[in-house]
């Protein structure tokens, strides 16, 4: 990924840069035992500016979509022309968003994979990566599977007023999960925990 000009002076970048794996470092890991499941990553998008962003989207409704009406990161399956998760990354955002990583973004690194812990998702294990784009970047719902696109500010992700819980329905009952409220939306499951990671290495 070339650039003439890079956000990476940020200091608060320079410090997240340094505690992530780097983004080609074992592209294809996957946690322990998961070997067989689908392979996915997600791109966490952050853009520059006096205050980081987070670029999150909402989920078109779709009758058997696991995760339908959810907010999520962009990102998705592996493609077999994908030579590595975190060209599927890439793909992904630019499919789901229009951001174009390959030529606004820097690929900070990457956290380590997971894998869901409900049993209503498929045997999914995903990969997450965090990459920078430049102040100003924009975003739009790229794909009929995406409905709204949003850029979080980290500061309001991570206030004490968006913690709180949700209530999924599961099983025919009910269980309770942590969760982000932002911009009337409810960020829970997977999207909670990779950026639950992601505040731990601020």
């Amino acid at each position: 990924m070339e650039h003439l000009q890079t956000p990476l002076s940020d200091p608060r970048l320079l410090s997240l840069r340094a505690r992530l794996i780097p983004p080609e470092e074992d592209p294809h890991a996957l946690p322990p035992g998961t070997g067989d499941r689908i392979r996915a990553a997600v791109s966490l998008v952050l853009r520059a500016g006096e205050e980081l962003e987070v670029l999150l989207i909402r989920r078109a409704e779709a009758e058997g979509d696991p995760w339908s009406g959810d907010m999520a990161l962009p990102g998705g399956r592996q493609d077999p022309s994908d030579p590595d998760l975190l060209r599927t990354a890439v793909r992904e955002t630019l499919e789901e968003t229009g951001v174009c990583l390959r030529e606004e973004g820097w690929a900070l690194g990457r956290l380590e994979p997971l894998a869901p812990v409900t049993r209503l998702t498929p045997p999914i294990s995903i990969l997450p990566f965090v990459f920078v784009v430049p102040e100003g970047t924009n975003a739009k719902p790229a794909s009929p599977e995406v409905v709204q696109v949003f850029w979080i500010p980290l500061s309001v992700l991570w206030s004490p007023q968006a913690s709180g819980t949700v209530e999924i329905p599961m099983d025919g009952g009910r269980e309770t999960f942590s969760c982000f409220r932002v911009e009337g939306n409810v960020v829970w499951g997977l999207t909670y925990r990779i950026l639950e990671e992601l505040e731990r290495m601020f």
